[in-house]
C-alpha cells in the first residue's frame, strides 16, 4: 500500500482508502496531511465504510473528535485544524488516542500535532492537481 496514487474521483479516493482500511491494523495511527478540500475527510469517510460504520461521517472540525464503533472495532477521527499546536491536543486528552488498543485513530491536520505522534504513524499526504479539479495524489508512506 505504500507509494503514490492519482484519484479522479471522489470514489476513487474512498476505493483507496477501502484498500488502506483491509490492510490496517488496530492500533494504528493515521496522519492525514493536506490543504483545504484536498480529500482528506472523503478519505476517512470510504476508510469508515470499509470498517463496517453504518452512521454519517463528516468533518469533526467543530467538535475535534468523533468516535465510531465499527464491526469489528472503533474508528476516532479526529480534526486538529483549530488547534494551535500539539500542547492543544494533549489538553483535550489527545493522548488516548495515540495509542487506539481499541481502533484505529485517523487524524486530520496532523501536521499540527507531528511532534508528538507514535513513531509508527502510518502518514497520508493528499495534494491537488492544478487545472483538474477532482485529481488527488495521494502518497501513503510510514513515518521513520
Amino acid at each position: 500500500m505504500l507509494g503514490k496514487y492519482l484519484t479522479k474521483s471522489l470514489d476513487e479516493t474512498q476505493e483507496l482508502a477501502t484498500k488502506v482500511a483491509k490492510n490496517i491494523a488496530i492500533g494504528t495511527v493515521v496522519a492525514l496531511i493536506g490543504d483545504l478540500g484536498t480529500g482528506k475527510t472523503a478519505f476517512t469517510q470510504g476508510f469508515a465504510k470499509a470498517i463496517g460504520i453504518k452512521e454519517a461521517v463528516g468533518s469533526p472540525t467543530f467538535k475535534l473528535v468523533s468516535e465510531y464503533e465499527g464491526t469489528e472495532h472503533w474508528l476516532y477521527h479526529i480534526d486538529c485544524y483549530r488547534l494551535k499546536n500539539a500542547q492543544q491536543f494533549m489538553n483535550i486528552g489527545g493522548e488516548e488516542y495515540l495509542d487506539p488498543i481499541k481502533g484505529i485513530t485517523l487524524i486530520e491536520w496532523a501536521d499540527i500535532v507531528e511532534e508528538i505522534l507514535p513513531s509508527d504513524t502510518l502518514f497520508i499526504n493528499f495534494k491537488r492537481i492544478i487545472g483538474k479539479s477532482n485529481y488527488r495524489e495521494i502518497i501513503i508512506n510510514w513515518i521513520l
